[in-house]
């Protein structure tokens, strides 16, 4: 058996080993520098505290030490799991009587500190499954016997600890770990949420602490002033603020749009609706209401049961002195609101007999959905229970599905140089577990060969997300970067030979038989309304002239001028301009700084000298004070803004 070294003596032999090595990888696997290993230094690369890899590292220790001040100060708090999370950490705690406050937070990051001037090595032991029981049943951690209790039989079961004595704490844990707390440098506590455990209400609710860490205070500092730029941003917010959307218990977490909002939101879809013909996509309008029996069809309905919105119509039902019931003898699932478009599509394809000559054929549609989420994980615009997405499906044959990427990612790359994202990561998502998914592996090894193809045709760099892929078949994820650097995954297309199948597709070939169409389910923007509150966090609600509701509004000086700005704004709502005017009896700063606040791509500033010289004075949100202009050239400039910015570019063919 070869012997057994720490990554430290390792790397130190050779003389590999640096203060900025975290960790090593093994075979893709991260491993602390104090766990003994069988191997070579050949095999092992360094992480560094400033790698994504070592960043999780110390985050996850720090969430540790975190939960060892937790029960230093407050004695008979339970604790629960502790990850890293891709901007900090959490831990979760089932704590005796009230939550934690702000003042306790604070109490805690100086019992944190203590903890990691001590400078105490992170040790790890493993133990047999009964020895874990024993030790935390003893300690009353009722919540760690049910995590040992879902260790698979057979893996080995890991502990680690640090400090010493009576100030020892210990956790059961795979790792990895720093090396000791004193390489925790820079640490801070964010907030308090809660969240049930095992992410079921049906369980205790228990206390959420957040936290992040990062190598140097350098590197903390610049993460909390984006932190506190995203609290600014955020789209719930602004979008109040700006008069955009709003939420009633009337409608659980379905939004309702306002003006201002209404014409963002339409003006999205009619920008991605404008590009359609230039791709060749024709559009669908489809019902919202369906047998269940659709869904049974499609795959759905086993795999998505807990989601879907059922309706009942009177003649179902029967009244009773407590309420109206389902008659006897009829099924619960009388009708289901559709929770995406992709059966109803088959539905389309399958009215017919097709042709090759007609693929591919790439179906949109923007009809609305419905699905159940639960009450914990709705979140704004990010997660609703009533949406729409700029859907389409592509019906092409196996040797079309290549140009179809292709073409795909030229939609997708333009509309998000619209929105001014610049920075996009790719992901394959790989085939899940083979009980949550349809489809035989031979399958699934075309499927994911397909979309490889098509991202290598297109000569775009990704990584391999395994077991991320639907339960029908494998997809391409496009995770845009905002301008707080935040990651968030929108368009996706995905491949399917599943669903073809179950609804027995075919078209006619050239060799006069039957085949079975391939089947692309993709999207852009996604979720229109995710979009919306992710573009809105983007631009902090600064939008652009073409997108702005209003893309101007007329400020004047006194009640003197109110005739001359009535006449500004026809003229320019005549040239096709979105603008309105401020004639209230408020002072020309008030009314600079409201129109500040509602973020108006320019102000035009009216009085008797602009009148006479048939011009205004403008102030533009982006560019400042730029003087004044006769409204004849202001219009021409504000139509050329008006324009979303691929509209007349020379380098947009046809793909």
């Amino acid at each position: 058996m070869p012997e057994r070294k720490t990554p430290r003596e390792i790397l130190a032999a050779a003389g590999a080993l640096d203060k900025d090595i975290i960790a090593v990888s093994l075979h893709g696997r991260t491993v602390d520098l104090h766990t003994p290993i069988a191997a070579t230094v050949s095999e092992l690369k360094p992480i560094r505290a400033t790698s994504p890899e070592g960043l999780a590292v110390i985050r996850h220790s720090t969430a540790h030490v975190m939960a060892d001040a937790v029960q230093r100060l407050f004695p008979g708090t339970k604790v629960t799991i502790g990850p890293a999370i891709d901007d900090g950490f959490y831990y979760d705690f089932d704590k005796p009587g009230s939550g934690f406050t702000d003042e306790d937070l604070r109490a805690i990051e100086q019992a944190m500190l203590a903890v990691v001037k001590a400078d105490s090595p992170f040790r790890r032991v493993t133990v047999t499954r009964d020895e874990a029981k024993r030790m935390f049943g003893a300690m009353g951690e009722t919540y760690k016997g049910e995590i040992i209790d879902a260790i698979p039989e057979g893996e080995e079961i890991s502990l680690y600890k640090h400090g010493a004595g009576p100030s020892e704490w210990v956790d059961v844990c795979e790792g990895p770990h720093v090396p000791s707390t004193g390489w925790l440098k820079a640490i801070k506590l964010t907030h308090v949420a809660g969240a049930y455990w095992r992410g079921d209400e049906r369980n205790p609710m228990l206390q959420r602490i957040y936290g992040t860490a990062f190598p140097t205070a350098e590197a903390l500092e610049e993460h909390l002033r984006l932190l506190e730029q995203a609290r600014q941003r955020d789209h719930r917010k602004l979008g109040k603020e700006l008069e955009l959307f709003l939420f009633d218990e009337v409608a659980p977490a379905m939004p309702f749009f306002l003006p201002r909002g209404a014409f963002i939101y339409q003006r999205m879809v009619d920008y991605v609706r404008g590009l359609y013909s230039r791709y060749g996509y024709d559009e669908v309008i489809t019902p919202q209401v369906f047998d269940p029996e659709l869904f049974r069809t499609s795959g759905h309905l086993g795999h998505y049961n807990d989601n879907m919105y059922r309706l009942w119509t009177e003649d179902l039902l029967e009244k009773h002195p407590d309420g109206a019931k389902l008659r006897p003898g009829l099924q619960a699932e009388a009708f289901a609101l559709k929770p995406m478009n992709c059966p109803s599509h088959c539905v389309i394809f399958g009215s017919k007999r097709r042709s090759y000559r007609e693929l591919p054929w790439r179906m949109a549609d923007f009809g609305r959905l419905h699905r159940y989420e639960r009450g914990g994980v709705v979140h704004g615009l990010a997660r609703v229970r009533s949406f729409a997405q700029d859907d389409a499906h592509i019906f092409c044959t196996r040797e079309q599905v290549a140009g179809e990427i292709t073409s795909f990612i030229a939609l997708l790359h333009e509309v998000y140089r619209a929105f001014q994202f610049e920075k996009i990561d790719i992901k394959l998502a790989t085939r899940p577990p083979a009980d949550k998914r349809l489809g035989s592996d031979a399958e699934w090894d075309q499927s994911e060969r397909a979309l490889s193809e098509g991202l290598d045709r297109a000569g775009l760099k990704y990584e391999i997300a395994p077991g991320e892929g639907a339960f029908y078949g494998p997809k391409i994820e496009f995770h845009v970067h905002d301008a707080l650097k935040r990651s968030w995954q929108l368009g996706t297309i995905q491949y399917d030979p599943n669903m073809p199948e179950r609804f027995n597709l075919s078209y006619v070939g050239e060799d006069g038989k039957d085949h079975r169409p391939i089947m692309l389910h993709r999207a852009i923007f996604g979720s229109i309304e995710r979009f919306f509150g992710v573009y809105i966090e983007h631009s902090g609600g600064n939008f652009p002239t073409w997108l702005a509701p209003k893309q101007a509004i007329v400020l004047t000086v006194s009640e003197k001028s109110d005739a001359y700005a009535r006449q500004v704004v026809d003229r320019l709502r005549g040239a096709g301009l979105r603008l309105e005017a401020d004639l209230s009896s408020d002072k020309l700063g008030a009314k600079i700084r409201n129109a500040r606040l509602l973020r108006y791509p320019y102000m035009l500033v009216v009085g008797p000298k602009e009148a006479e010289a048939d011009s205004v004075g403008v102030r533009s949100r982006d560019a400042g004070e730029l003087g004044a202009m006769k409204v004849d050239e202001l219009a021409a400039r504000l139509l050329s803004e008006s324009r979303p910015p691929a509209e007349g570019r020379a380098d947009q063919g046809v793909h």
